[in-house]
């Protein structure tokens, strides 16, 4: 089985190719060999079920992760278990209630109807690749290839994504590995090129050097 078909395996919530990837990414890159050794046993940890996870996400753009939290908590009191289910019987104008925005309240809802209609097959992602499940979840409104990059880091668990579009790599690579300096897509590419297959275990890394991983719950 190729890494990008790695699903959600974990031991004892530590993801199963993680202590691999970090000896293999301190061999080989001399910034991960001082970077990673400073973060001790923290690891990436997985997030949630997928409709909940990518219903936040949704919830959670362009807004302060303040301003998401309390959408949130006004979310689940309209629909406290967070099924397609219940969010389509409460309807456009009850998540409008809930603090989102007429637009963000159709993409939940959007969302909702591809999970019902199974237009995504949910269950079979673990076993699918990264660009086959990047594929569908971008079909839905309001989910880029950001938020579907962002689902297969933490929810899939998958080890070799490179979030090219994600502000907080981007810095990351300028700080750690251009002395501060502005990074363009293909420097971003040609430094991640040395740590395949642990993309995804690097950019986690490089986030942590921020304190600015994206919250994704």
């Amino acid at each position: 089985m190729s890494t990008s078909r790695l699903g959600n395996g974990a031991m004892m919530g530590v993801p199963v190719y993680w202590q691999d990837a970090k000896d293999e990414l301190m061999k080989r890159d001399r910034i991960m060999r001082k970077l990673i050794p400073q973060f001790g046993d923290m690891h990436l940890v997985g997030r949630g079920e997928a409709f909940t996870t990518l219903t936040r996400s949704v919830v959670g753009q362009q807004i302060s992760v303040k301003a998401a939290d309390a959408v949130w908590e006004r979310f689940l009191e309209v629909c406290p278990k967070c099924t397609p289910a219940q969010v389509l019987k409460a309807g456009a104008e009850k998540l409008a209630a809930c603090g989102l925005s007429k637009r963000k309240a159709e993409y939940v809802i959007d969302l909702a109807e591809h999970f019902k209609a199974k237009r995504v097959h949910a269950d079979k992602w673990t076993e699918m690749d990264d660009e086959e499940v990047i594929s569908e979840l971008i079909q839905i409104r309001g989910i880029g290839r950001w938020t579907a990059e962002m689902f297969l880091i933490f929810n899939l668990l998958r080890p070799n994504i490179l979030p090219l579009d994600d502000l907080g790599l981007l810095k990351g690579i300028s700080i750690n590995y251009f002395s501060g300096e502005p990074v363009s897509r293909s420097d971003a590419r040609e430094v991640a090129a040395n740590w395949e297959p642990w993309r995804t275990v690097a950019t986690w890394y490089l986030w942590r050097s921020l304190d600015s991983a994206p919250i994704i719950d």
